[in-house]
């Protein structure tokens, strides 16, 4: 019994007119969710990223050779706001990790890439987190990671992910 099924039956003992089936579910994800995110946050803290920051450098990396993207498709795969999105270069930028230019074909474009350091951090910090995934896994057998990932993939369309 966790934290949740004492939520769960306070609820039924309190409400028992009220169906509480998504509580043990929605409780534990939030739970889950929050303690993986401070874990994250700290495996990218020892390497003076914070998560938006391993995005940005990540999304970067996985573009391949020269590891630049626009501005524009940096925003859109992350789905966040224009605003967001320059702060987060800018704070890379500050850092050496990215460098920003105008397009060669379209100068009202801006294009970011990893700078020599970026790439090195990225390769190191991408090393580490998936370390630190693989141990907030560990008390899952590789079938049940696979399962739990079909189910996730599966809410993740269903809540319009």
């Amino acid at each position: 019994m966790d934290l949740v099924d004492k939520i769960v039956m306070q609820w039924k003992a309190a409400r028992p007119d009220v169906d509480t089936a998504t509580v043990g579910p929605i409780g534990r994800l939030t739970r889950v969710c929050k303690k993986m995110i401070a874990v994250e946050e700290a495996t990218f803290a020892r390497h003076q990223l914070n998560m938006a920051g391993f995005d940005v450098l990540s999304a970067l990396r996985r573009a391949q050779a020269p590891y630049a993207l626009s501005a524009g498709e940096l925003m859109a795969s992350m789905m966040i706001t224009s605003g967001t999105m320059t702060n987060r270069i800018d704070q890379l930028e500050k850092a050496a990790l990215v460098t920003r230019s105008a397009d060669s074909v379209d100068a009202r474009k801006t294009i970011v890439a990893l700078t020599p350091k970026g790439l090195a951090l990225i390769d190191q910090a991408i090393v580490e987190h998936l370390a630190t995934q693989k141990s907030l896994l560990a008390g899952m057998s590789d079938e049940e990671i696979e399962q739990l990932d079909r189910l996730l993939r599966k809410l993740s369309v269903s809540v319009g992910l």
